[in-house]
């Protein structure tokens, strides 16, 4: 009997459609959060792996950017319908690029006013202003948002 070799995907995959987190996109994903929450914590809300319910398109970015909203313990939402302002994905190592580039185009055809691609092999951050248009930034300089007046060292990201 020859035995076929199937690839399942845990419940964490199937239901973000996207594969499972390493240690360092975890470590990254939670120094990035730390350095917007600092900074802009009194401007914008900072989620994490929240649900987007964008017009019938499902999508569970690492990090999202909303305007600045109150904490409401007793009514919670379990997938947001308003587009974050920003959309912010760190692809896994075995997670084609192409598919988190048109997952960018995605974000921006349903009302997300910018996106940015952490790439951790490279430690270079894209910031996408528009589907065709970004800035690279890496590890060592300033990354600068315009759309959203964002500025943050990436030093302190990529420690």
């Amino acid at each position: 009997m020859i035995e076929v070799a199937t690839n399942t995907q845990s419940a964490y995959e199937t239901e973000r459609n996207k594969p499972m987190p390493s240690l360092n996109h975890s470590l990254i994903q939670m120094n990035l959060g730390t350095e917007l929450r600092n900074r802009y914590k009194k401007v914008y809300s900072i989620a994490s792996e929240l649900s987007l319910d964008l017009s019938n398109w499902s999508s569970v970015p690492d990090i999202c950017i909303f305007p600045k909203t109150a904490l409401d313990l007793q009514n919670d939402v379990i997938a947001m319908t308003m587009p974050p302002l920003c959309a912010i994905e760190i692809p896994a190592s075995t997670q084609p690029l192409y598919d988190v580039v048109s997952q960018t185009r995605a974000y921006f055809s349903h009302g997300v006013s910018s996106c940015w691609i952490v790439m951790l092999p490279l430690d270079h951050i894209y910031v996408f202003s528009a589907p065709d248009e970004y800035e690279i930034y890496r590890s060592n300089q300033t990354l600068v948002d315009a759309v959203l007046d964002i500025s943050i060292p990436l030093k302190e990201v990529f420690e």
